[in-house]
């Protein structure tokens, strides 16, 4: 199971009371925050970035390390976690949009679309392209830190 969280380390900023942030496993995505709360904000903000370029260019991304003290665990946006997992199924399997695109009777443009992290994909049709894939999304809710 791929949990779409990822450890941020927040650093203090000297003489105030913002932070750094710096995600471990995406060494790229470095960001800062005034405050704690849009230190959080700016972090998921980044992280879809980093995501998102990682998607769009073809590379690696590499599962979430395990949190150690004093990280943050920051979640991938609802908008591009089916995204993530829709490209992820297909990276394991090495299939090309083309070969998805056929399973599904689809043109590879609709795929192409699917994987968009900047195009407003229907849920339901990364659902059934998760499917075919052997793949589902499980959601999950818990208490907020």
């Amino acid at each position: 199971m791929f949990t779409a969280s990822y450890p941020a380390n927040f650093l203090p900023e000297d003489h105030c009371k913002g932070f750094h942030v710096g995600f471990p496993d995406l060494p790229e995505a470095l960001t800062g925050g005034d405050d704690l709360e849009d230190t959080f904000a700016q972090a998921t903000d980044c992280l879809a970035e980093a995501v998102a370029g990682r998607i769009s260019r073809g590379d690696d991304i590499p599962a979430p390390s395990k949190l150690k003290p004093g990280q943050h665990a920051i979640s991938v946006p609802l908008y591009l976690a089916p995204k993530l997992a829709l490209y992820l199924a297909m990276k394991e399997r090495r299939m090309p949009n083309t070969e998805l695109a056929k399973l599904l009777g689809v043109s590879e443009t609709v795929v192409r679309r699917m994987l968009n992290p900047k195009h407003d994909s229907k849920p339901e049709k990364i659902q059934a392209a998760l499917a075919a894939l052997g793949k589902r999304i499980v959601v999950t809710f818990e208490d907020a830190a």
